[in-house]
């Protein structure tokens, strides 16, 4: 047993755990629930170097979190899905790494999702990835579940209760949450189910998918779940087609079944892309109310917040693309304030300034997160200049407000009535997304 000792840093603690000598350790961008960092590992015997990653869970997460993960990943690559190898996991010791770790070899490989999608580097990539995913996930839904043990979950009723806790009554989710309890796939298959399986957590080279990460999410499930979670518009990062933005439905529906997955029911995926949806758009509201309640104030987290418009459009893009593109087609009133009474500039031009402020001057003499906030700030303040601008009125169906439009829908009220209450929902959300994010508009 290696005795605690509060003076070492993290590369000594790595140092002992996998008795070699620890290099160039550092922080890794990305990982909003565990820490990443690379290193290398060079072995005092033999001299032989290794690239190494560290994922390590915050201190008060489980304590076994990360050797869970590690069996998934042996359990992963002996059914041939592309993961890194396994080198050193172990549960919160503080002796050792204070909490729980896994240590595995670094792939070489982008996992940014926008230079995946847009560098000529990645241009063969792009040709081939949606069928390599769906071979990947055929190989990963033929591991046994009761092989790491991992319980039965419906993430949809987790993201339905968070939803309710937020107290942010959305109409158009309500919607939704009726249809997919009606339509609810019936296809008895359990499987592995990853969970997170998108471009962001795949590493990708010149010639493909190299490797599957951050099995955090991982759950026995229908198969179905992580086709319709790669297929989410949000995953697509801006990119045309389905599936990661970059390939078409049949194409990972064919690998997924040569591979040997099993039939695909195209219905099922459908139901879980608009799950997936819906989930997502219940994590930015719920990034919101971090910020505004909790104890991390953060422009990142507000402007997050404030996608939930995107995912509103997103679901009826789904679920009444017809009637979305009505709305849409109705130009935005626009009714700029001019008010001087406390001087000028006006609102909108103090705006404005600020903005270009952040573009022209901040943005270009600073980088890594402060610019990347400055960029996040740069587009809030865009936001508000578009908000400030809009002289639209909110129709809520003749309820006097959305939340009692949201209960309406909830109880069942409005069963029935898609053909005019649809192009009410639709109207507010072309008026929402063209004011958060109108390049977001499909």
């Amino acid at each position: 047993m290696v005795n605690p000792d509060p003076t070492l840093d993290l590369g000594e603690r790595l140092a002992r755990v996998l008795g070699a000598k620890v290099e160039g350790l550092r922080r890794l961008t990305g990982g909003a629930s565990r820490e990443t960092w690379s290193f290398d590992a060079i072995d005092t015997q033999t001299d032989v170097r290794r690239e190494l990653v560290l994922r390590r869970d915050p201190p008060q997460a489980p304590r076994d979190g990360m050797e869970l993960e590690a069996r998934l990943l042996a359990a992963a690559a002996q059914a041939g899905v592309p993961v890194p190898t396994v080198r050193a996991a172990g549960p919160a010791d503080p002796a050792r790494l204070e909490s729980s770790y896994l240590v595995m070899d670094r792939v070489e490989g982008e996992t940014i999702a926008r230079k995946i999608l847009r560098d000529p580097q990645y241009a063969s990539a792009r040709t081939m990835l949606a069928a390599q995913c769906g071979e990947a996930l055929a190989k990963l839904h033929s591991i046994d579940p009761a092989i790491v043990d991992l319980l039965d979950v419906d993430p949809l009723e987790k993201y339905r209760e968070v939803y309710n806790t937020l107290e942010l009554p959305i109409p158009v989710f309500e919607w939704a949450f009726r249809w997919l309890d009606e339509h609810r796939p019936t296809n008895p298959r359990r499987t592995l189910v990853h969970g997170d399986f998108r471009l962001g957590n795949l590493i990708v080279g010149p010639d493909g998918l190299c490797s599957v990460l951050d099995w955090e999410l991982a759950h026995r499930g229908n198969p179905m779940e992580d086709m319709g979670w790669l297929c989410v518009r949000a995953w697509r990062f801006g990119g045309a087609q389905p599936v990661a933005g970059l390939g078409t439905h049949q194409e990972l529906f064919d690998a997924y079944e040569a591979a040997g997955g099993g039939p695909v029911d195209a219905a099922a995926v459908h139901w879980w892309t608009l799950a997936g949806t819906v989930m997502w758009g219940v994590m930015c509201a719920g990034q919101g109310v971090a910020h505004l309640t909790g104890p991390l104030r953060s422009v990142e987290l507000a402007a997050i917040g404030r996608r939930v418009a995107e995912q509103e459009h997103d679901v009826l893009l789904l679920m009444a693309p017809e009637v979305l593109a009505g709305a849409l087609a109705q130009p935005m009133v626009i009714s700029a304030p001019m008010d001087t009474r406390f001087g000028r500039p006006n609102v909108v031009q103090l705006v404005e300034a600020v903005r270009e402020f952040l573009d022209n001057d901040v943005m270009v003499s600073v980088e890594g997160r402060v610019q990347f906030h400055a960029r996040v700030a740069s587009n809030v303040l865009a936001m508000v200049e578009r908000e400030l601008m809009c002289g639209a009125e909110f129709n809520w169906y003749g309820y006097p407000s959305e939340a009692s439009l949201a209960a309406a829908i909830r109880t069942g009220a409005l069963d029935g009535q898609a053909s005019s209450l649809l192009p009410v929902l639709a109207a507010t959300v072309a008026t929402r997304v063209r004011v958060v994010n109108p390049k977001h508009i499909a």
